[in-house]
């Protein structure tokens, strides 16, 4: 990669850091931009909220395709992209939920319909997967609204069956979901309607929540609900994690303010504690993501 980051030049949450963390990973997030600006080979992404510029270089994808099914526009980019800006596979990106009211709530006065929302959520969508070559289908369905409830069968059943139509002919594919570590109603349906069509490696679905303690009864119950069938996996991605902030920034209308994308890195960082040496004797990294693969019956 174009001036890969070093490890050391890295901010981290559990040091000096403890208290300094978003505040730390903007500064080097700058800096990180400020490298590559005027390289070459890099690409312009421009945040559809603030219309500001970043850099980034265009991954060339590899080996067998991928196509990832997410519930919402940033789901993917919140919990996986490190892993695809590091590994890059072809992938094509799924949105089911593509119509939203969803926003920051100082947004709410600017973006306050469907049409306005949706139409935001979609060109960060679009300028967030460029670097990754995504093709992209949404699926038109509206997000659940407060308060929540469990997705109805009939309405997993039809996005089962669009799904389906999706990947007529696509047989060549691996399917990547959500884990549904949340129990957002949305979450829960997109997660079942893949296992329906045979996925079996999902991305943990946690990395946004506002704070750890608010996803201690989700994680208990999604460890009651799977058992043993879903076993863990980690992937590095320190080496691509100031690249994902970047892909963080294009999701503005839900990372808003900009410090708030602390959050997933820091998740990335709790889960980089569970890493294994690594066999050549190098530092172990410092931030991964976490997935599952389906080992038995659920």
């Amino acid at each position: 990669m174009i001036g890969e980051p070093q490890v050391t030049r890295l901010p981290l949450p559990d040091t000096d850091g403890i208290y300094t963390f978003p505040t730390d990973l903007l500064t080097a997030h700058r800096a990180w931009m400020d490298s590559l600006a005027g390289a070459k080979e890099i690409m312009t992404l421009t945040a559809p909220l603030t219309l500001a510029p970043y850099w980034i270089e265009p991954r060339k994808p590899s080996g067998r395709p991928v196509v990832v099914i997410e519930p919402h526009h940033d789901d993917f980019v919140l919990s996986a992209s490190g892993t695809f800006l590091a590994r890059p596979r072809s992938l094509t990106v799924v949105t089911v939920f593509t119509r939203s009211r969803s926003v920051h709530p100082s947004l709410e006065n600017t973006y306050n319909s469907v049409e306005t929302v949706s139409g935001l959520r979609d060109r960060e969508a679009a300028q967030s997967l460029l670097p990754l070559g995504a093709a992209r289908v949404g699926l038109e369905h509206k997000d659940a609204e407060k308060p929540y409830r469990a997705p109805e069968p009939a309405q997993v059943d039809r996005i089962t069956s669009e799904l389906a139509e999706v990947l007529d002919g696509m047989d060549d594919a691996e399917l990547l979901a959500p884990a549904a570590v949340t129990r957002h109603p949305d979450h829960l349906a997109v997660h079942e309607a893949a296992r329906r069509l045979g996925c079996r490696w999902f991305w943990e679905d946690a990395a946004f929540w506002s704070t750890y303690g608010l996803s201690g009864c989700d994680r208990q119950l999604f460890r009651q609900r799977v058992r043993d069938v879903l076993e863990p996996e980690l992937e590095d991605i320190t080496a691509t994690v100031l690249d994902k902030v970047t892909l963080l920034h294009m999701h503005g209308s839900q990372m808003h303010p900009a410090r708030k994308m602390y959050r997933p890195i820091r998740h990335a960082h709790t889960v980089a504690a569970n890493l294994l040496p690594d066999p050549d004797g190098r530092p172990r990294g410092q931030f991964a993501e976490r997935f599952y693969r389906l080992g038995g019956s659920w």
